[in-house]
């Protein structure tokens, strides 16, 4: 028990240390010029979809517009509010059809037109998709 004492209080003196050091090392960085002020401190959105590594909420397709765009895809709309973990995996199936049946770069719109009308991707797809939208976007 004093052990585990010992290493969070350890923890604690080196998580003020680093904070330390690297206010200093942000404020001489000002003093010198290369920055102008402090950065920024950056939250996370606890409401990601969850299907991409970087977040699109605040990318450029979910910006340009909140209305809901259909990509022939509205036989979907009768699984709006189930969970992703609820589908059938001949429900999941009607997902994916609809997925390869249009262009890679209708992807990420056709999951954020899923988003806006609050119908979920079923678990299964969620890394074909992730596939589809990150292979276009990191290469």
């Amino acid at each position: 028990m004093i052990i585990l004492i010992l290493i969070l209080i350890g923890v604690a003196v080196f998580g003020l240390a680093a904070g330390y050091f690297y206010n200093r090392n942000i404020q001489k960085k000002i003093d010198k010029g290369e920055l102008k002020e402090e950065p920024e401190v950056v939250t996370v959105d606890s409401e990601c979809c969850g299907q991409h590594q970087i977040c699109e909420k605040e990318s450029l397709l979910a910006a340009v517009s909140k209305q809901i765009e259909y990509y022939d895809d509205e036989e979907l709309d009768r699984f709006k509010g189930r969970t992703a973990e609820d589908y059938s995996p001949e429900e999941a199936d009607e997902f994916r059809e609809v997925m390869y049946t249009m262009k890679e770069e209708e992807v990420a719109g056709w999951c954020r037109s899923l988003q806006l009308r609050g119908i979920e991707l079923p678990d299964e797809i969620k890394d074909e998709v992730f596939l589809i939208v990150g292979e276009r976007r990191f290469h």
